[in-house]
């Protein structure tokens, strides 16, 4: 992936999202749209999800996190833009 023209989304996912599949789903997708990144359990039971590539893509990712057919029960995202840092070569569970 090109990093010109790409972003950076990070967004912090609250509720019911682990143990149910949210990563794996997470993952699913984000590499559906060609993002690459990862998707991160936090001790304080939200999870952390890190995409870079196109802002149209990451802006469906963000969308998908927070919609109804996301796994579990989503009760709140927070999101962060930033420029691309590269050096992602796929999207990953941690």
């Amino acid at each position: 992936m090109s990093e010109v023209g790409s972003v950076r989304l990070t967004a912090w996912v609250h509720g019911r999202v682990q143990g149910v599949g949210f990563r794996w789903w997470t993952r699913a997708r984000a590499l559906e749209l060609g993002l690459v990144g990862a998707a991160t359990n936090l001790r304080d039971g939200r999870v952390e999800v890190t995409a870079e590539g196109p802002r149209a893509e990451c802006e469906r990712l963000l969308g998908l996190l927070r919609s109804d057919g996301a796994p579990g029960t989503v009760t709140a995202v927070v999101e962060r833009w930033s420029a691309a840092r590269g050096g992602l070569g796929s999207f990953v569970e941690r």
